[in-house]
């Protein structure tokens, strides 16, 4: 069975706050049942692969942890903080290395509304500073290395304003919160659009959606949901191109064309497993960036400790 509406359209603001699983119906009901005080720490992992003539030319391998801690909550909303700590990476270079760690002890602190969907940053200045402080110790220290000026500037340019901070600081936590604030049912697939996180700094992407609840384990009290977006084509290769004109500004970037950007596409599937608390049990996203022959996938893993 399959309907088309906005998924925002399908958010419900009366949700019963019993149960999540309805045996019944068959159907779930995604919903933070969180009181302040409310933690809990997660391993990330984050690989990233690129390829090109279907040869596997760099993998690379980023793990940390994070504590979620609920620092607020009434009867309209939530405010939680993720602490970012103990980074790792895979890559030898030193400043990508470096690069890696940048978040390392870096606190986002976000506001959700009653039932746990994503509304805003609330301290995006703070992580603004955080960063851009990392990225300028970083240049001082790598003065001396030929490629530090352009890796640099690319990492700088996303921490300019709120739009390009909340695209790259909360991708963990919109995966996380992908599936909160809405009712599912066994056997229906949601389709809609969405406006999704831009992390060139401009407009949000026009995004196609497809979310659909898989499972359901009663026993356990959880459940698996998953989901699949599709980045407009046209408004991805107007960023791509709006970025690549502002970095060129700071150094000799040269400009892609339109026509070698016309097979650049964007694809992410998520799949979650939520606990009837709200709260995430194991979640995977993988992202597809496909451009000419190169192919780029980011697969990010979230795991309970």
């Amino acid at each position: 069975m399959k309907n088309t509406l906005l998924l925002f359209l399908f958010l419900v603001a009366g949700l019963s706050a019993f149960a999540q699983i309805d045996r019944e119906n068959e159907s779930v009901q995604v919903i933070s049942y969180w009181e302040k005080g409310d933690k809990q720490n997660y391993y990330i992992t984050l690989e990233k692969l690129k390829i090109i003539d279907n040869d596997t030319i760099s993998r690379e391998l980023v793990s940390y942890d994070v504590e979620v801690s609920v620092l607020g909550a009434t009867e309209d909303s939530y405010s939680i903080q993720w602490h970012y700590k103990n980074f790792e990476t895979s890559n030898p270079n030193p400043l990508l290395k470096k690069i890696a760690e940048i978040p390392n002890d870096m606190k986002v602190v976000f506001k959700t509304d009653e039932l746990g969907t994503f509304i805003e940053l609330e301290n995006w200045e703070e992580i603004r500073d955080f960063n851009l402080k990392m990225i300028t110790e970083l240049k001082d220290m790598f003065k001396d290395t030929p490629e530090v000026g352009n890796i640099l500037n690319q990492v700088y340019a996303s921490y300019l304003s709120k739009e390009s901070i909340q695209a790259t600081a909360t991708k963990d936590i919109q995966q996380y919160h992908t599936f909160h604030g809405a009712a599912y049912s066994l056997g229906e697939v949601l389709e809609g659009n969405i406006l999704s996180p831009n992390a060139f700094g401009g407009k949000p992407f026009d995004t196609e959606v497809l979310v659909y609840l898989d499972e359901i384990d009663e026993e356990e009290d959880n459940y698996i949901m998953r989901a699949s977006y599709e980045v407009n084509k046209e408004k991805l290769v107007e960023a791509v191109l709006n970025f690549a004109k502002e970095l060129s500004k700071e150094g000799e970037i040269p400009l892609p064309t339109t026509e070698e950007l016309e097979d650049l596409s964007n694809e992410t599937h998520v799949g979650s497993r939520i606990h009837g608390s709200g709260w995430l049990i194991y979640s995977f996203q993988t992202t597809t960036v496909i451009s000419e022959e190169e192919i780029n996938i980011e697969e990010r893993i979230i795991e309970l400790k």
